[in-house]
Formats: C-alpha cells, sequence, structure tokens
C-alpha cells in the first residue's frame, strides 16, 4: 500500500515541514507592563499523512494536571514515528496560569466565550484567537480538566456519546468512566464541535494540585486514542479485559448547613440510597451535627475537598449506573492497573530527538 507523505505544517506564520518537530510561540497581546504574551505550541508533523489531534489544557488556568499530561506526552518515543500531526497547547489561559486562577483578567471564564469575537471582550478575543488560529486547523481534540478549586474529580471522558466517532474515541481513550454530556453553549467543545471536529474533554483531579493516577491515566488515554487513530503502532500489551462504564445521569449532594465538613467516603467509593453515611456537617464543638446520607445509589465521582463550607455548597458529586456494583469494581481495577502500567513515561526529562 503506498504511503501519503504529509504536507507542511502552517501556524503562526511557521511552516512545519514533514518529519520537523517545532515549539511555535503565537504572539497573544500584551500584559499592561508592555511585556509581550505569548502561547507556546507545540507542532509534531509526522512524515506520514494522517489525522491532525490537539491536545490542551488549562483552559482553565488553575487546572494543573493537563499541563503536566502533555508534558510526559511528549516523551514518548513512539511519536518519533508519528503518522499525522499532534498540535500540544499546554497553557491555553496564560493570564490565568501566571496568576493561578481559573478565569481571566475580566473575570470571564474563557471555556464559556468561544466562539469569542476579534472585537469582543479579552475573553472573547483570545477564544476567537485560539479557535481560529489552532483548534480549527486540527481533525480531533482532547481538552485536558481538573475539578475547580478545593473540588476533585475521578478521572472520567465527558462527550457526546450520541455521535458515533465521538463515542469510538472516548471508548479508546480508556478512562474509567464515561459520561454522556449535551454540549455547553460557549464551550471549547461546542465551538469545535461545531466546526465539524469531534472532541473529548478529560476530567480528572483537582485545581492547583497533581494526582497521579489522574495523569498517568490522561497519558495512556491520549496515546489509546492516537493508535485508534492510526497515528502512532500500538505495542504488544494485553488489553484490558473491563471497558469504560457509562454514568445514566449524575447529581450534587449539597451541605445541609455551614460548618466543618468531615467526608467519610473517597472518590470510586459506591454507596446507597438512605443507607451510606457519606459525610458529617458540624460546629467547632460537634452539638449541632447534621449527617448527610446519600440520597442515590451510584459512584461517588467528586467531592468538595475543603472542611469549611456553607450551606448549599456542593459536597459530593454521585454518578448513577445501572449497575454501581460492576461500575465500583471497574473503578477498582482501573486504579490498580494505572498504578502498574510500566508502559508509559510517568517522571523523566529525556526528551527524545525528533529526526
Amino acid at each position: 500500500m503506498p504511503v501519503s507523505k504529509n504536507t507542511p505544517f502552517q501556524i503562526g506564520g511557521v511552516s512545519v515541514a514533514p518529519g520537523e518537530r517545532q515549539t511555535v510561540d503565537l504572539q497573544m497581546g500584551k500584559l499592561y507592563t508592555h511585556t509581550e504574551l505569548n502561547m507556546p505550541v507545540q507542532v509534531i508533523n509526522g512524515r506520514q499523512k494522517g489525522p491532525v489531534l490537539l491536545v490542551s489544557a488549562a483552559i482553565h488556568g488553575d487546572e494543573l494536571n493537563g499541563v503536566e499530561i502533555i508534558r510526559r506526552l511528549l516523551q514518548v518515543k513512539s511519536l518519533k514515528r508519528l503518522k499525522g500531526t499532534l498540535v500540544a497547547v499546554p497553557i491555553v489561559n496564560l493570564y490565568g496560569f501566571i496568576n493561578q486562577s481559573r478565569y481571566l483578567p475580566d473575570r470571564r471564564d474563557l471555556n464559556r466565550s468561544f466562539p469569542g469575537s476579534p472585537k469582543g471582550s479579552l475573553a472573547g478575543r483570545m477564544a476567537h484567537f485560539f479557535l481560529q488560529e489552532v483548534v480549527c486547523q486540527c481533525t480531533h481534540g482532547i481538552d485536558l480538566h481538573t475539578g475547580a478549586i478545593n473540588r476533585t474529580n475521578l478521572p472520567q471522558i465527558r462527550a457526546d456519546l450520541d455521535d458515533p466517532e465521538t463515542l469510538a474515541l472516548a471508548e479508546a481513550f480508556g478512562a474509567p468512566l464515561m459520561m454522556n454530556m449535551p454540549q455547553r453553549d460557549g464551550s471549547l467543545r461546542s465551538a469545535a464541535v461545531k466546526n465539524g471536529i469531534p472532541i473529548l474533554l478529560y476530567e480528572a483531579g483537582e485545581a492547583l494540585r497533581f494526582d497521579e493516577m489522574s495523569i498517568r491515566a490522561g497519558v495512556r488515554g491520549i496515546l489509546n486514542v492516537m493508535k485508534s487513530l492510526g497515528m502512532i503502532t500500538p505495542q504488544r500489551r494485553k488489553k484490558p479485559s473491563h471497558q469504560p462504564v457509562v454514568a445514566r445521569s449524575s447529581s450534587w449532594v449539597r451541605a445541609p448547613q455551614s460548618g466543618i465538613f468531615r467526608a467519610l467516603v473517597k472518590d470510586g467509593e459506591r454507596v446507597q440510597k438512605g443507607v451510606t453515611l457519606i459525610g458529617v456537617v458540624s460546629d467547632p464543638f460537634g452539638e449541632d451535627q447534621a449527617e448527610i446520607v446519600s440520597p442515590y445509589t451510584g459512584i461517588v465521582i467528586g467531592q468538595m475537598m475543603s472542611p469549611l463550607v456553607n450551606e448549599g455548597e456542593a459536597l459530593f458529586h454521585i454518578a448513577r449506573f445501572a449497575r454501581s456494583d460492576l461500575a465500583e469494581a471497574h473503578v477498582e481495577r482501573f486504579a490498580d492497573d494505572i498504578q502498574t502500567d510500566e508502559q508509559l513515561p510517568y517522571d523523566t526529562d529525556d526528551i527524545p530527538d525528533f529526526p
């Protein structure tokens, strides 16, 4: 079968030839100190033609797991034989990343500002620039996220699972859980889909924190997607005997009163409606204490990490499944498997040269 040679990849006025690997600084504007602000994008353009995969992180500036996932991904030796093009953007929201903030200086959420406008707010202009200059040049995408500040997320894929192509990508990723989520207006995912680009949203871990299992799962998931797209050649390995489970729905359990919060369950644990005591909120003396019994049967997929809570704050995110016992077992197997996967680049500074 004849090999189709790749073409140069153009971005930010720079041409990346087939077989080349370059970091391109896209000029985003200037800070009020007159310092230029550049978005670094690493492009690996394979010698052979294939899909163009975008992997982006830190669209919320305090979501750090994705930055580390991309750092480790770019060290994988298989990328030397890449078919197609990998476009890696570890930090989309540079303003937020510098200030360790989820938001932009105008207090807007960049992931609610797409498709944006070249004449709009700061958030709108950044969204428009990123969409036009980067996203629309790609054929597929994976957007990496974490929970908000003081909230965790069990590794999970959120996507439009009613779309066959997106479903295939989600299954290939191999996160322990998948959630069929409608597109949210203003999000990168919504804008990408409207431009015909199937995209996965990977949620895992907590803002401003590294979570090793979430990072390892993210690296392996991206490599799985690249293998499914034919971008890299799969290594011989035993296939996992389980498939991701799909949540039917999910709900948050909120604090019944203000006080000091103690969680009694961990992410990934199964809880039963009306039976499982999942947490307690009390005053500092323990005299006014409210016990929280799970109102749902399902799996805890996220929770509040701060012990100080106000009435009505979201404390536990519980996903419901047709068989929650099987979902719990799957999560446990996944955690054991990801911790012992010796084929992943866990923590090395030896970045391979691209031929």
